[in-house]
């Protein structure tokens, strides 16, 4: 049982860093090269539409899989495949808490500079920069969970 939740750990976690790393690389630098009202738009849909369904399975299985791998008993379970794992975890944490604090207030932000009446520049004046620079915080914080947790794997 804890070998299938450790692979199920690395599955759910390189989802979840793929999906960030994506993000990074490929969708905010198109989204760069947009006007500031394509630009705000766009955003505001992707917010609407990311969390949900698969995304948020993997998010929270980026978490469920890694700590239930902890809390099941292996009795060939070494030191450093624990250390691994629960390292691996808390990166994993700690990006939902950049995510949760950051980039989700962030996003709830631009979602009302609609009814306040901000126009889209400045409404992407006040999200862009700092969105991007959190983003690439939690990106390679999952990304480092991920590696952890493969390494976890092949201890």
């Amino acid at each position: 049982m804890a070998t299938l939740l450790i692979v199920l750990a690395v599955i759910a976690t390189g989802l979840y860093a793929g999906f960030m790393l994506i993000f990074l690389t490929g969708v905010m630098p198109a989204l760069a090269r947009l006007t500031d009202e394509q630009f705000v738009a766009a955003m505001r849909r992707i917010n609407e539409e990311v969390p949900r369904g698969v995304f948020v399975s993997a998010m929270l299985a980026s978490v469920a899989f890694p700590a239930a791998a902890l809390a099941v008993p292996d009795e060939d379970r070494s030191g450093a495949r624990w250390a691994l794992l629960g390292a691996g975890l808390a990166l994993v944490v700690l990006n939902h808490l950049v995510t949760i604090t950051g980039n989700i207030p962030l996003n709830n932000a631009l979602a009302a500079s609609e009814r306040t009446g901000a126009t889209d520049r400045e409404a992407r004046a006040a999200f862009e920069t700092r969105w991007n620079r959190l983003h690439l915080v939690r990106t390679l914080l999952v990304t480092a969970g991920f590696a952890l947790t493969a390494g976890a794997a092949l201890t």
